[in-house]
Protein backbone atom coordinates (compact mmCIF):
# COMPACT_ATOMS: atom_id res chain seq x y z
CA UNK A 1 0.00 0.00 0.00
CA UNK A 2 3.15 2.46 0.10
CA UNK A 3 4.94 1.86 -2.79
CA UNK A 4 4.93 1.55 -6.31
CA UNK A 5 6.66 -0.58 -9.60
CA UNK A 6 6.92 -4.36 -10.47
CA UNK A 7 7.11 -7.45 -8.38
CA UNK A 8 10.02 -9.17 -8.23
CA UNK A 9 10.51 -12.97 -7.67
CA UNK A 10 12.00 -14.92 -5.63
CA UNK A 11 15.36 -15.32 -8.15
CA UNK A 12 15.14 -12.16 -8.83
CA UNK A 13 13.30 -12.41 -12.36
CA UNK A 14 10.52 -10.36 -13.42
CA UNK A 15 7.09 -10.93 -12.80
CA UNK A 16 4.11 -9.18 -14.90
CA UNK A 17 4.73 -5.49 -14.83
CA UNK A 18 2.22 -3.81 -11.65
CA UNK A 19 0.31 -0.87 -13.44
CA UNK A 20 -1.69 1.58 -11.32
CA UNK A 21 -3.10 5.56 -12.07
CA UNK A 22 -0.55 7.84 -10.71
CA UNK A 23 -1.65 11.28 -9.87
CA UNK A 24 1.39 13.17 -10.93
CA UNK A 25 -0.46 16.77 -11.34
CA UNK A 26 -3.59 18.81 -11.87
CA UNK A 27 -5.48 16.98 -14.41
CA UNK A 28 -2.60 14.82 -14.74
CA UNK A 29 -3.03 10.96 -14.75
CA UNK A 30 -1.12 8.68 -16.19
CA UNK A 31 -0.75 4.65 -16.10
CA UNK A 32 2.80 3.72 -14.94
CA UNK A 33 4.52 0.55 -12.88
CA UNK A 34 3.43 0.48 -9.42
CA UNK A 35 6.25 -1.61 -7.23
CA UNK A 36 4.51 -3.57 -4.47
CA UNK A 37 5.97 -4.02 -0.62
CA UNK A 38 6.72 -7.13 0.64
CA UNK A 39 4.45 -9.35 1.77
CA UNK A 40 4.55 -9.38 5.59
CA UNK A 41 2.82 -12.54 7.62
CA UNK A 42 -0.51 -10.72 7.90
CA UNK A 43 -0.82 -9.32 4.05
CA UNK A 44 -2.98 -10.45 1.28
CA UNK A 45 -1.97 -9.72 -2.35
CA UNK A 46 -4.98 -8.52 -4.08
CA UNK A 47 -5.69 -8.76 -7.88
CA UNK A 48 -8.17 -5.77 -8.13
CA UNK A 49 -11.22 -6.32 -10.53
CA UNK A 50 -13.49 -3.27 -9.79
CA UNK A 51 -12.83 0.42 -8.68
CA UNK A 52 -15.01 3.24 -8.20
CA UNK A 53 -14.49 6.48 -8.88
CA UNK A 54 -15.42 8.94 -5.54
CA UNK A 55 -15.91 12.73 -5.95
CA UNK A 56 -12.85 13.36 -3.33
CA UNK A 57 -10.87 11.62 -6.58
CA UNK A 58 -11.99 14.19 -9.09
CA UNK A 59 -11.20 16.37 -6.16
CA UNK A 60 -7.57 15.40 -5.94
CA UNK A 61 -7.19 15.74 -9.80
CA UNK A 62 -8.44 19.03 -10.35
CA UNK A 63 -7.59 20.89 -7.29
CA UNK A 64 -4.51 18.09 -5.31
CA UNK A 65 -6.58 18.83 -2.41
CA UNK A 66 -9.49 17.62 -0.55
CA UNK A 67 -10.01 19.31 2.89
CA UNK A 68 -6.79 19.22 5.05
CA UNK A 69 -5.34 16.32 2.27
CA UNK A 70 -2.63 17.78 0.17
CA UNK A 71 -1.37 16.18 -2.87
CA UNK A 72 2.92 16.96 -2.42
CA UNK A 73 4.04 13.93 -4.89
CA UNK A 74 2.84 11.70 -6.95
CA UNK A 75 0.11 9.55 -5.21
CA UNK A 76 -1.32 6.11 -6.93
CA UNK A 77 -5.15 7.16 -6.80
CA UNK A 78 -8.69 5.00 -6.14
CA UNK A 79 -9.95 4.12 -2.49
CA UNK A 80 -13.25 1.94 -3.85
CA UNK A 81 -11.99 -1.37 -4.44
CA UNK A 82 -12.74 -5.07 -4.61
CA UNK A 83 -10.70 -7.69 -6.02
CA UNK A 84 -9.34 -11.67 -5.96
CA UNK A 85 -6.67 -13.05 -3.62
CA UNK A 86 -3.76 -14.22 -5.14
CA UNK A 87 -1.56 -14.67 -2.42
CA UNK A 88 -2.05 -14.79 0.90
CA UNK A 89 0.88 -14.23 3.84
CA UNK A 90 2.11 -17.05 6.33
CA UNK A 91 -0.11 -15.77 9.24
CA UNK A 92 -3.38 -15.59 7.51
CA UNK A 93 -5.91 -18.08 8.26
CA UNK A 94 -9.57 -16.41 6.73
CA UNK A 95 -8.32 -16.04 3.11
CA UNK A 96 -7.30 -18.26 0.55
CA UNK A 97 -5.77 -17.28 -3.16
CA UNK A 98 -9.25 -17.24 -5.26
CA UNK A 99 -11.58 -15.73 -2.74
CA UNK A 100 -13.11 -12.67 -3.85
CA UNK A 101 -13.17 -9.78 -1.33
CA UNK A 102 -14.15 -6.13 -0.59
CA UNK A 103 -11.59 -3.98 0.57
CA UNK A 104 -11.53 -1.49 3.61
CA UNK A 105 -9.22 1.39 2.95
CA UNK A 106 -7.77 2.48 6.22
CA UNK A 107 -5.11 1.01 8.56
CA UNK A 108 -5.12 2.59 11.84
CA UNK A 109 -2.19 2.21 14.38
CA UNK A 110 -4.22 0.18 16.89
CA UNK A 111 -1.93 1.69 19.46
CA UNK A 112 -3.84 5.28 20.15
CA UNK A 113 -6.97 6.11 22.25
CA UNK A 114 -9.35 6.41 19.49
CA UNK A 115 -8.08 2.80 17.85
CA UNK A 116 -8.20 1.17 21.29
CA UNK A 117 -12.06 3.03 22.26
CA UNK A 118 -12.83 0.98 18.69
CA UNK A 119 -13.15 4.57 17.14
CA UNK A 120 -9.91 4.53 14.66
CA UNK A 121 -11.22 6.32 11.76
CA UNK A 122 -10.04 9.46 14.11
CA UNK A 123 -6.68 7.77 14.60
CA UNK A 124 -4.33 10.63 13.83
CA UNK A 125 -1.77 7.72 11.85
CA UNK A 126 -4.67 7.18 10.03
CA UNK A 127 -3.07 5.33 6.44
CA UNK A 128 -5.58 5.01 4.03
CA UNK A 129 -6.02 4.37 -0.07
CA UNK A 130 -5.46 7.61 -1.93
CA UNK A 131 -5.26 10.01 1.28
CA UNK A 132 -1.94 11.66 0.86
CA UNK A 133 1.05 10.43 0.84
CA UNK A 134 -0.91 6.84 0.70
CA UNK A 135 -1.02 5.49 -2.37
CA UNK A 136 -4.58 3.99 -3.25
CA UNK A 137 -5.88 1.28 -4.96
CA UNK A 138 -7.06 1.89 -8.99
CA UNK A 139 -4.05 -0.58 -9.89
CA UNK A 140 -3.60 -4.39 -11.63
CA UNK A 141 -2.58 -5.61 -7.86
CA UNK A 142 -2.15 -4.07 -4.53
CA UNK A 143 -0.74 -5.84 -0.94
CA UNK A 144 -3.43 -4.79 1.51
CA UNK A 145 -4.19 -6.20 5.65
CA UNK A 146 -5.65 -9.24 5.20
CA UNK A 147 -8.31 -8.44 8.24
CA UNK A 148 -9.25 -5.54 6.26
CA UNK A 149 -10.41 -7.41 3.16
CA UNK A 150 -13.64 -8.94 3.34
CA UNK A 151 -15.17 -12.19 1.75
CA UNK A 152 -18.18 -11.38 -0.24
CA UNK A 153 -20.66 -13.76 -0.55
CA UNK A 154 -21.31 -15.68 -3.41
CA UNK A 155 -24.42 -13.58 -4.28
CA UNK A 156 -22.72 -10.58 -4.30
CA UNK A 157 -20.84 -9.26 -7.35
CA UNK A 158 -17.31 -7.60 -7.10
CA UNK A 159 -18.82 -4.53 -8.19
CA UNK A 160 -20.93 -4.55 -5.37
CA UNK A 161 -17.67 -5.04 -3.41
CA UNK A 162 -16.24 -1.74 -4.11
CA UNK A 163 -19.51 -0.02 -3.49
CA UNK A 164 -19.48 -1.07 0.45
CA UNK A 165 -16.73 2.29 0.52
CA UNK A 166 -19.37 4.60 -0.44
CA UNK A 167 -22.12 2.84 1.67
CA UNK A 168 -20.28 2.49 4.28
CA UNK A 169 -20.20 5.83 4.77
CA UNK A 170 -24.13 6.32 4.46
CA UNK A 171 -24.12 3.40 7.19
CA UNK A 172 -22.05 5.31 9.75
CA UNK A 173 -23.82 8.62 9.02
CA UNK A 174 -27.02 6.55 9.96
CA UNK A 175 -25.26 4.76 13.17
CA UNK A 176 -23.67 8.20 14.60
CA UNK A 177 -27.16 9.66 14.40
CA UNK A 178 -28.84 6.73 15.50
CA UNK A 179 -31.40 6.30 12.54
CA UNK A 180 -34.25 3.46 13.06
CA UNK A 181 -38.21 3.10 12.59
CA UNK A 182 -38.98 6.52 14.54
CA UNK A 183 -36.69 8.94 12.84
CA UNK A 184 -37.64 10.85 9.59
CA UNK A 185 -34.71 11.92 7.66
CA UNK A 186 -34.19 14.21 5.47
CA UNK A 187 -30.91 14.25 3.02
CA UNK A 188 -29.41 17.43 1.28
CA UNK A 189 -28.10 16.50 -1.51
CA UNK A 190 -29.03 13.00 -4.31
CA UNK A 191 -25.29 12.65 -5.62
CA UNK A 192 -23.81 9.29 -4.94
CA UNK A 193 -23.10 9.59 -0.67
CA UNK A 194 -26.50 11.37 -0.56
CA UNK A 195 -28.02 8.26 -2.42
CA UNK A 196 -25.99 5.30 -0.48
CA UNK A 197 -27.57 7.58 2.59
CA UNK A 198 -31.39 7.65 1.92
CA UNK A 199 -30.92 3.55 0.95
CA UNK A 200 -28.90 3.27 4.83
CA UNK A 201 -31.83 5.01 6.32
CA UNK A 202 -34.58 3.11 4.72
CA UNK A 203 -31.85 -0.24 5.44
CA UNK A 204 -32.34 1.26 9.20
CA UNK A 205 -35.70 1.80 9.25
CA UNK A 206 -36.03 5.05 8.59
CA UNK A 207 -40.43 5.38 8.33
CA UNK A 208 -40.43 8.56 5.93
CA UNK A 209 -37.09 9.70 3.89
CA UNK A 210 -37.17 13.51 1.80
CA UNK A 211 -34.25 13.99 -0.52
CA UNK A 212 -33.08 17.44 -1.62
CA UNK A 213 -31.50 18.83 -4.94
CA UNK A 214 -30.92 21.68 -7.38
CA UNK A 215 -30.95 18.46 -10.06
CA UNK A 216 -33.96 17.08 -11.59
CA UNK A 217 -32.41 13.99 -12.88
CA UNK A 218 -30.44 13.28 -9.44
CA UNK A 219 -34.08 13.77 -7.83
CA UNK A 220 -35.48 11.06 -10.40
CA UNK A 221 -32.60 8.80 -9.12
CA UNK A 222 -33.64 9.12 -5.84
CA UNK A 223 -37.22 8.94 -6.04
CA UNK A 224 -36.29 5.12 -7.84
CA UNK A 225 -34.58 4.12 -4.79
CA UNK A 226 -37.63 4.49 -2.62
CA UNK A 227 -37.58 8.25 -1.30
CA UNK A 228 -40.10 8.96 -0.19
CA UNK A 229 -40.57 12.41 -1.83
CA UNK A 230 -38.28 14.85 -3.61
CA UNK A 231 -37.62 18.43 -3.45
CA UNK A 232 -35.81 20.79 -6.07
CA UNK A 233 -34.18 23.77 -4.69
CA UNK A 234 -31.98 26.48 -5.80
CA UNK A 235 -28.34 27.45 -5.30
CA UNK A 236 -29.27 31.08 -4.11
CA UNK A 237 -28.79 31.78 -0.02
CA UNK A 238 -31.21 34.19 -0.10
CA UNK A 239 -33.88 31.22 -0.47
CA UNK A 240 -33.04 29.27 2.09
CA UNK A 241 -36.38 30.65 4.72
CA UNK A 242 -39.13 29.59 1.75
CA UNK A 243 -36.87 26.05 0.96
CA UNK A 244 -37.37 24.96 4.75
CA UNK A 245 -41.05 26.11 5.21
CA UNK A 246 -41.63 23.72 1.09
CA UNK A 247 -39.19 21.31 2.68
CA UNK A 248 -41.08 20.88 6.32
CA UNK A 249 -45.03 20.58 4.60
CA UNK A 250 -43.65 18.01 2.25
CA UNK A 251 -42.41 15.83 4.87
CA UNK A 252 -45.46 16.73 6.60
CA UNK A 253 -44.07 15.55 9.93
CA UNK A 254 -41.27 16.19 12.29
CA UNK A 255 -37.95 16.02 10.92
CA UNK A 256 -36.02 14.37 13.36
CA UNK A 257 -32.15 13.70 11.73
CA UNK A 258 -30.88 15.48 8.54
CA UNK A 259 -28.16 14.38 6.91
CA UNK A 260 -25.91 16.92 4.66
CA UNK A 261 -24.17 15.47 2.02
CA UNK A 262 -23.17 18.42 0.27
CA UNK A 263 -21.33 20.72 2.72
CA UNK A 264 -22.11 24.18 1.44
CA UNK A 265 -23.16 26.92 3.59
CA UNK A 266 -26.75 26.87 1.82
CA UNK A 267 -27.46 23.16 2.80
CA UNK A 268 -25.64 23.13 6.11
CA UNK A 269 -27.90 26.11 6.65
CA UNK A 270 -31.14 24.75 5.46
CA UNK A 271 -30.86 21.57 7.05
CA UNK A 272 -30.57 23.70 10.54
CA UNK A 273 -33.42 25.18 10.10
CA UNK A 274 -35.42 22.32 8.89
CA UNK A 275 -34.77 20.02 11.61
CA UNK A 276 -37.22 19.84 14.37
CA UNK A 277 -36.44 21.16 17.73
CA UNK A 278 -34.24 18.73 19.99
CA UNK A 279 -33.09 16.90 16.50
CA UNK A 280 -30.20 16.19 14.93
CA UNK A 281 -28.33 17.50 11.70
CA UNK A 282 -25.23 14.93 10.64
CA UNK A 283 -22.78 16.63 8.41
CA UNK A 284 -21.63 14.47 5.79
CA UNK A 285 -20.56 16.28 2.80
CA UNK A 286 -16.90 18.21 3.06
CA UNK A 287 -18.10 20.68 0.02
CA UNK A 288 -16.90 24.05 1.72
CA UNK A 289 -13.64 23.73 4.55
CA UNK A 290 -15.37 27.36 6.11
CA UNK A 291 -19.00 27.75 6.27
CA UNK A 292 -21.28 30.58 7.96
CA UNK A 293 -24.33 29.06 9.10
CA UNK A 294 -27.16 30.24 11.40
CA UNK A 295 -25.64 28.33 14.99
CA UNK A 296 -27.44 30.52 17.44
CA UNK A 297 -30.68 30.00 16.25
CA UNK A 298 -30.14 26.41 15.68
CA UNK A 299 -28.58 26.09 19.48
CA UNK A 300 -31.72 27.96 20.88
CA UNK A 301 -33.52 24.79 19.62
CA UNK A 302 -31.21 22.23 20.90
CA UNK A 303 -30.17 20.99 17.35
CA UNK A 304 -27.21 19.03 17.64
CA UNK A 305 -24.57 18.80 14.90
CA UNK A 306 -22.72 15.66 14.10
CA UNK A 307 -19.68 15.30 12.28
CA UNK A 308 -19.15 11.90 10.22
CA UNK A 309 -15.22 11.32 9.20
CA UNK A 310 -14.76 8.15 7.08
CA UNK A 311 -16.46 4.84 8.75
CA UNK A 312 -16.11 1.98 11.87
CA UNK A 313 -16.82 -1.56 11.22
CA UNK A 314 -19.06 -0.84 8.59
CA UNK A 315 -18.09 -3.68 5.74
CA UNK A 316 -19.56 -6.72 7.49
CA UNK A 317 -23.44 -5.04 7.94
CA UNK A 318 -22.79 -3.41 4.06
CA UNK A 319 -22.45 -6.67 3.21
CA UNK A 320 -25.44 -8.29 4.74
CA UNK A 321 -27.77 -5.38 3.72
CA UNK A 322 -26.16 -6.19 0.44
CA UNK A 323 -26.60 -10.02 0.36
CA UNK A 324 -29.87 -10.12 2.03
CA UNK A 325 -31.05 -7.80 -0.74
CA UNK A 326 -31.71 -5.04 1.58
CA UNK A 327 -29.71 -2.58 -0.07
CA UNK A 328 -29.73 -2.63 -4.08
CA UNK A 329 -26.58 -0.25 -5.30
CA UNK A 330 -26.37 -1.62 -8.56
CA UNK A 331 -28.37 1.42 -9.97
CA UNK A 332 -25.95 3.54 -8.88
CA UNK A 333 -23.22 2.44 -10.89
CA UNK A 334 -24.07 4.06 -14.16
CA UNK A 335 -20.63 4.09 -16.28
CA UNK A 336 -17.73 1.32 -17.08
CA UNK A 337 -14.55 1.70 -18.01
CA UNK A 338 -11.57 -0.74 -18.96
CA UNK A 339 -7.98 0.62 -17.47
CA UNK A 340 -6.64 2.09 -19.68
CA UNK A 341 -4.70 4.85 -20.41
CA UNK A 342 -7.72 6.43 -22.51
CA UNK A 343 -10.32 4.84 -20.50
CA UNK A 344 -8.86 6.45 -17.25
CA UNK A 345 -8.74 9.81 -18.90
CA UNK A 346 -12.48 9.46 -20.11
CA UNK A 347 -13.60 7.88 -17.10
CA UNK A 348 -12.41 11.16 -14.85
CA UNK A 349 -13.50 13.42 -17.08
CA UNK A 350 -17.17 11.61 -16.74
CA UNK A 351 -17.20 11.19 -13.25
CA UNK A 352 -16.31 15.23 -12.96
CA UNK A 353 -18.98 16.92 -15.34
CA UNK A 354 -21.43 15.10 -13.33
CA UNK A 355 -25.28 14.86 -15.45
CA UNK A 356 -25.92 11.43 -15.84
CA UNK A 357 -22.87 9.90 -14.00
CA UNK A 358 -23.67 8.79 -10.28
CA UNK A 359 -21.25 6.34 -9.84
CA UNK A 360 -18.04 5.35 -12.59
CA UNK A 361 -16.10 1.86 -12.01
CA UNK A 362 -13.50 0.55 -13.44
CA UNK A 363 -13.15 -3.04 -14.32
CA UNK A 364 -9.43 -4.33 -14.39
Amino acid sequence: MDKGGMSIDDNGEDKEQNMAAWLLGINNLKIQPFKLPMLGPHDVRVRMKAVGICGSDVHFLKKLKVAHFIVKEPMVIGHEGAGIIEEVGNEVKNLVPGDRVALETGIGCSRCGHCKQGRYNLCIEMKSFAAPPDHGCLANQIVHPADLCFKLPDNVSLEEGAMCEPLSVGIHACRRANIGPETNVLIMGAGPIGLVTLLAARAFGAPKTVIVDVDDYRLSVAKSLGADDIVKVSTNIQDVAEEVELIQKVMGAAINVTFDCVGFGKTMSTALGATQPGGKVCLVGMGHSEMTVPLSPAAAREVDVIGVFRYVNTWPLCLEFLSSGKINVKPLITHRFGFSQKEVEEAFETSARGSTAIKVMFNL
